[in-house]
């Protein structure tokens, strides 16, 4: 039951997850290389959506232990946790929604913002360690 009960802190993780999805596997339309896509712009879009995932469920935990301490333990977790719906996308993208493509590309870029974003968790958590997190 403390699972469930941990899940209310993470309900914005959980929407942003569901727009990811939606996101990732509806029919886009062909712009013929016009406007503001450009080569590339899907992969920096993955490491966008990835990176904003991954601060969304570290939010949530600090919110839900009421402060900003982790362990390695919680880390591994919320990259796990991200490498899965990242890999699920491109997998759904190959067998199911076959007018997208999966790109180990994708994934990779997936996990580089999952990476910055642990990065960037680790590095300024420690102004903060064991402050108590304000309501």
């Amino acid at each position: 039951m403390n699972f469930f009960k941990g899940l209310k802190y993470q309900i914005w993780a959980i929407v942003w997850t569901i727009m990811i999805l939606v996101l990732c596997n509806i029919k886009m339309p062909d712009t013929g290389g016009t406007g503001i896509f450009f080569e590339g712009f899907d992969k920096l879009v993955h490491l966008g959506f990835f990176f904003v995932l991954t601060v969304l469920l570290f939010y949530g935990k600090i919110r839900h232990q009421h402060n900003y301490s982790f362990r390695s333990l919680t880390i591994f977790k919320i990259i796990l946790i991200t490498a899965t719906i990242g890999g699920g996308i491109e997998i759904l993208q190959t067998t199911v929604f076959t007018y997208r493509s999966g790109e180990w590309w994708d994934f990779g870029c997936d996990m580089i913002g999952v990476l910055m974003a642990v990065f960037s968790y680790v590095l300024l958590h420690k102004s903060n360690y064991n402050e108590a997190v304000k309501s």
